[in-house]
């Protein structure tokens, strides 16, 4: 697994038009927060149990092939890294994990989105 920064992951993609972007988060946060335009949705874990998608690497598979470039993204690079390795132990060979994720960590206040993420960048993205 490699790892990008959200600017290095959006000039990746824009020079690998094979490439897909695959959003792990729940999806009332896809929804709801946001998430980088022409993200596939595939979550990682749902609420309200937080447990491991058991059809990720099915669906993923359903979207890209294992010799496909696959950027993974979360809200701030933790579950995103954990989907990347499940990934890579599937067979999948060029898998990015996107640090930072869309929102970014928390700042001295607690709030996400101040100090780095997809969005703090400037980066194309959209909300439902």
């Amino acid at each position: 697994m490699q790892h990008l920064k959200p600017q290095q992951a959006f000039e990746f993609m824009q020079a690998n038009a094979d490439a897909l972007l695959i959003d792990v988060r729940s999806e009332v946060e896809f929804l709801f927060v946001g998430h980088p335009l022409g993200a596939i949705h595939v979550a990682w874990s749902e609420a309200p149990d937080w447990e491991i998608n058991p059809h990720f690497i099915a669906q993923v598979k359903a979207e890209a092939g294992v010799d496909q470039p696959v950027l993974l993204i979360c809200r701030s690079g933790t579950r995103s890294v954990e989907a990347a390795q499940a990934l890579e132990n599937s067979g999948f060979k060029k898998v990015y994990n996107i640090e930072e994720g869309f929102e970014g960590d928390r700042d001295e206040h607690y709030h996400r989105g101040n100090s780095g993420g997809w969005r703090f960048h400037g980066l194309p993205w959209e909300q439902t």
